[in-house]
């Protein structure tokens, strides 16, 4: 059956996902300074990073609106598989909810999935790109959303960022009951549980802190052969690299996809932040 991806811009699709229309970015927009910047194809990185750097106020993003999520359902596509950051850290997911419902309140029934990643940036893309595979094998609709949810049931969330203020400023970090503070050398491994973010580790400096996320994901991976190792960097690449290098001498997985993180998880991830799921 014939299918459409539907994410927010949470989620980092690979390049040539960009160049097929069977998948949509849905933007959310950030504030800087009172600046909107829209989280869409004319996002750039670097001049956001440069104007958070020089922002006295933290940044803000805001969800799209019901009303943006049920125009990306109108296709001839029979199924329309939805995938949003978690619904504890936006309204993005309660927005993708509400516009399936009007949806069909104005053009009737059809086969839509709107899927709570419990996670945000590669986690995202990992649920979609699943959706999109278990398409391509002509799947059911039904079966199709079964195994999605319980992929994302078991999927591993890992993180370590250079700066956890934004996350801190916007009160994301209510599951971590002993912050580190971020004047300190100090770099928690952060996680998530069921889409709230949580403390795993902590290490001194940046590079044992990515050495010992590499170490935890090692650890915790459950048939790592089968599953693709997706990183995403906020302007950092080497660091991105480096995890790669660090968790593939431990483990062995079916693929490995790096990307560089969209407007959100810049702004989340804030510059040098890595990202990893498995």
């Amino acid at each position: 059956m014939s299918y459409k991806i539907v994410a927010d811009s949470c989620c980092e699709f690979p390049a040539e996902c960009h160049q097929d229309s069977r998948y949509e970015i849905v933007p959310l927009g950030l504030e800087v300074e009172e600046e909107l910047i829209m989280d869409d194809e004319s996002f750039d990185q670097a001049y956001f990073l440069k104007k958070v750097a020089m922002s006295q106020k933290c940044p803000k993003s805001f969800c799209p609106s019901p009303e943006k999520f049920m125009e990306a359902y109108k296709t001839e596509a029979e199924n329309v598989f939805v995938f949003t950051l978690s619904a504890k850290l936006s309204g993005s997911y309660n927005s993708a909810e509400l516009g399936k419902k009007l949806y069909i309140e104005k053009y009737g029934n059809k086969n839509i999935f709107v899927c709570d990643s419990e996670s945000a940036s590669c986690g995202e893309t990992h649920l979609a790109l699943l959706a999109a595979e278990l398409s391509e094998e002509g799947l059911p609709f039904e079966e199709i959303c079964r195994r999605v949810t319980d992929y994302r049931d078991h999927m591993k969330t890992y993180f370590v960022l250079d700066n956890l203020e934004t996350l801190r400023k916007n009160g994301r970090l209510t599951g971590v009951k002993a912050l580190v503070a971020s004047t300190l050398s100090i770099k928690p491994v952060m996680g998530s549980n069921k889409g709230e973010i949580i403390q795993l580790s902590q290490a001194i400096g940046i590079k044992k802190g990515l050495a010992k996320m590499a170490e935890t994901i090692a650890k915790e991976a459950v048939n790592p052969e089968k599953k693709i190792l997706m990183i995403t960097h906020c302007n950092c690449p080497d660091r991105a690299e480096s995890v790669k290098r660090m968790v593939l001498e431990k483990i062995k997985c079916k693929d490995v996809l790096v990307m560089d993180t969209r407007g959100v998880s810049s702004m989340y991830a804030n510059d040098g932040g890595v990202i990893v799921t498995l």
